[in-house]
């Protein structure tokens, strides 16, 4: 009997212990993301280029079938971030929205290096990032782009850039902010 009662004890100790594995392993991560924009812009922009490269150097394999399409493209610094937001003002005609929009703007520059087979152009862009936070964190809701010209041209207008490599890598970003994958 009392050789039973030790395997059955170990048999509930080990079951006990992969309980409380499984209770850890099922429990989701708190989010580390800050609450306020700011602080969690100071963060995105910090690892913005290295996620954005990733996404860069991703997309790069093939470009249209063509390799020798690609042109290599690095993202060296994000900064300067404002967030005193424009007036986003509806028509005229227009009721104004039933529900308060809690869409928060920031504007911010990256510095990228453009190669090309005879030289190195440094582009300065500026971004109109719209984020908003949800129950399940942080969220894009748009991005817009104004790329920088290379001179003598004049400057380029701002295009809808969600999808391009600084939107994904926002999105990628946010997600492992909202995982508590950051360090």
């Amino acid at each position: 009997m009392g050789k039973n009662l030790s395997r059955i004890s170990g048999c509930l100790i080990f079951l006990g212990g992969l309980l409380a594995l499984r209770g850890s392993i099922a429990s989701p991560p708190v989010s580390t993301c800050p609450i306020d924009i700011e602080p969690l812009t100071d963060r995105l922009l910090q690892d913005l280029p290295s996620y954005a490269n990733r996404v860069i150097q991703r997309s790069r394999s093939v470009v249209d079938g063509n390799r020798s399409l690609y042109i290599p493209l690095y993202v060296i610094i994000a900064g300067r971030p404002e967030f005193e937001p424009l007036p986003l003002r509806v028509a005229p005609s227009e009721a104004p929205p039933r529900v308060p929009d809690t869409t928060q703007q920031v504007f911010f520059t990256t510095l990228e290096n453009q190669y090309d087979s005879t030289r190195q152009v440094r582009l300065q862009n500026f971004h109109w990032l719209f984020l908003t936070r949800t129950t399940q964190g942080w969220r894009l809701v748009t991005l817009y782009t104004q790329l920088a010209a290379i001179p003598p041209s004049p400057p380029l207008p701002p295009v809808e850039t969600s999808s391009g490599s600084i939107g994904q890598a926002i999105r990628l970003w946010l997600r492992d902010c909202e995982a508590g994958a950051l360090r």
